[in-house]
């Protein structure tokens, strides 16, 4: 593979297709709300620093210490919900979204990559079995990957039968009739 560079001739090396990735396997998903979820979360960090830094400023020129207990409080708990509260909250909402899902065909594991707290990527490594899917649908979430929720758009896979494959849905499906009977007849 051959690029141009500012009229000179630049050489990749890499030996794997665009979707292998060494590590995790063959690119079977990709988040089209990466970039999104990325930049929000960086604003709202940032906004939250730049409170903190600025509080005392504000509090020095404006007065406000020297007001009523009343309107401390309830300035201080705006400011406190804006600083505090809004970058947990896109936290706890957006850490299971998945950036990428890998998928090693050899081994039959997967690997999400999802943000962290600190916005840096973080890898989750489960096998199929471990994909559990919710009784009831939830918001933000598609499945359980282990204990962890994760969040994907089915529409995103370049290949629908990678998604069949992760929820399970192409296992035979088996009903016991007999086994049922029994469960019904304990209870």
């Amino acid at each position: 593979q051959v690029t141009a560079f500012q009229g000179v001739a630049l050489r990749s090396l890499c030996t794997s297709s665009p979707h292998e990735h060494p590590e995790h396997g063959r690119l079977v998903y990709k988040g089209n709300l990466a970039k999104a979820v990325l930049g929000v979360r960086f604003f709202s960090y940032s906004t939250s620093i730049f409170n903190l830094f600025m509080m005392p400023y504000i509090m020095l020129k404006t007065g406000i210490g020297f007001e009523s207990l009343f309107i401390q409080a309830a300035f201080y708990g705006l400011i406190g919900f804006f600083t505090f509260v809004t970058p947990v909250t896109l936290h706890v909402l957006t850490k299971g979204y998945v950036i990428r899902l890998y998928y090693k065909d050899e081994m039959d594991t997967y690997t999400a990559i999802t943000y962290n707290a600190i916005l840096a990527e973080k890898a989750t490594v489960f096998h199929q079995k471990d994909v559990k899917i919710p009784d009831i649908t939830k918001m933000f979430t598609t499945f359980y990957a282990k204990t962890k929720s994760m969040l994907v758009n089915p529409t995103l896979f370049q290949n629908p039968q990678d998604y069949n494959h992760l929820m399970g849905y192409d296992k035979s499906f088996y009903f016991n009739l007999e086994e049922e009977k029994e469960v019904g007849e304990r209870k």
